[in-house]
């Protein structure tokens, strides 16, 4: 049982950073274009996701960037425990 434990502290470890650094990275894109065109904000991300807009991902990016980060911590926590 503590090695199914273990495996599933390991996997949420790895989710949790992989949501904090990329969450950061979209973040970190999005404040970029809004520092230096912010008129780009109001478009679409991409032609594939006509319904995201650049100022809404980043927002998105931010909140995904902070639980990948809660979770990358608390696994910390609980594997040193």
């Amino acid at each position: 049982m503590k090695k199914v434990f273990g495996k599933n502290i390991l996997v949420a470890k790895v989710v949790g950073e992989v949501l904090f650094l990329y969450g950061f990275l979209g973040w970190g894109f999005g404040v970029l274009v809004a520092l230096v065109r912010p008129q780009w904000l109001q478009w679409s991300l991409s032609h594939l996701t006509p319904w995201l807009r650049l100022d809404t991902f980043t927002i998105v990016s931010f909140i995904v960037s902070a639980v990948g980060f809660f979770m990358w911590s608390f696994t910390k926590e609980l594997r040193s425990s």
